[in-house]
């Protein structure tokens, strides 16, 4: 006999906090019910869930902690939803409101940026605490956006006197040819994400000021050499293209009272091949240095589309079925080599002998 399904109503006193939390078309609570695998509906001024006890008991957690927060002025996205039920139940014990506390405030006329599950809170954590902190992990995970916005809080907040944004020149897989314009006209294709990223934090006009300013700067990661970059928050995106000698040139410009973050994926590599990742090998060599912070980011993290996630995790697994393939052809190789070896080694003692 199927188990009765568990239900559990929130009320909700405000008719104005209920109408923005539920969103048009009520699409927050349709979400949460899909993310919940529960029953969400409205009647009056309560939410009624129904469903299995464990998603029943997880979305009123999630609403209930929406409620305060709308009533605090916070806005909840759909976008929200999914991070923050999972976060929600690996850990029964925190609340939506904890969760988001770590909100970053760029400008006041702008809506805070909120860590969406438990690695962008630890991303931030680090990025505060630590002088140099490298995000890496697939597309989709937050790693640039989350950078800029503690770069823009901190230049708004005047902790440094400027921003400097680059990331190498390397083109995704096909070849542009010569590009016309000046410099600034040539390399800006390269850099487009940056700037979207930073107009979605700071009003158009503003970062225009600040770029006459010299407050805010993008350039190909080529253009940091020789330099020494002092009270400054410097990202370098895309670092999966740089070579080892660019990393490296990169790394050592960092100055007194700056801070500097380096995102990018190791799978989604550029450069030539056999040209060797920068940001593989400073894995490697700097992850036992104390004062350095690494975050890695997963297909879980994934806080884009839904079907950015799935498009994550398909070819993630591509990739481990080409590695196992490669493995199982080498493991073959040796084999048959030590075959031959043994025959000849036979050969040898029968004309000896």
């Amino acid at each position: 006999m199927p188990e009765a399904p568990f239900s559990s109503n929130l009320e909700v006193e405000s008719t104005s906090v209920l109408r923005t939390l539920s969103g048009p078309q009520s699409q927050l609570l349709g979400e949460v019910a899909r993310q919940s695998g529960t029953d969400v509906n409205l009647r009056g001024n309560t939410i009624l869930l129904s469903g299995p006890e464990e998603g029943v008991v997880v979305a009123r957690r999630f609403l209930s902690g929406a409620v305060d927060l709308v009533r605090q002025g916070v806005e909840i996205g759909v976008t929200d939803v999914g991070p923050s039920l999972r976060s929600l139940r690996a850990d029964a014990n925190t609340t939506l409101p904890e969760l988001l506390e770590q909100s970053i405030v760029v400008t006041a006329r702008r809506r805070p940026i909120v860590p969406k599950g438990p690695t962008q809170r630890l991303y931030l954590e680090l990025i505060r605490s630590h002088d140099l902190t490298f995000g890496i992990g697939p597309a989709g995970t937050g790693k640039t956006y989350l950078a800029m916005a503690m770069a823009a809080s901190a230049l708004m907040r005047r902790e440094v006197k400027r921003i400097v944004m680059t990331r190498p020149a390397v083109e995704a897989g096909e070849k542009l040819g010569f590009l016309p314009g000046d410099l600034a006209e040539k390399v800006n294709p390269y850099l487009r994400p940056l700037y979207d990223a930073l107009h979605d934090m700071i009003d158009f006009e503003k970062v225009e000021q600040l770029r006459s300013r010299g407050q805010i700067e993008v350039a190909p990661l080529a253009f940091m050499r020789g330099r020494t970059l002092n009270d400054a928050f410097v990202i370098l995106d895309e670092a999966q293209n740089a070579t080892s000698e660019q990393m490296r040139m990169f790394l050592t410009r960092l100055g007194f009272g700056s801070k500097a973050v380096v995102t990018g994926d190791v799978t989604q590599t550029d450069l030539p091949s056999g040209t060797r990742s920068g940001l593989r090998e400073a894995r490697q060599v700097l992850s036992a240095i104390d004062g350095i912070a690494f975050c890695t980011f997963t297909d879980k993290d994934v806080v884009r589309h839904p079907l950015v996630q799935k498009i994550v995790v398909a070819y993630e697994r591509q990739e481990a079925l080409r590695a196992e393939r490669r493995e199982q052809e080498r493991a073959r190789a040796e084999a048959e080599e030590g075959e031959v070896d043994g025959e000849v080694d036979g050969e040898v003692d029968g004309e000896v002998g």
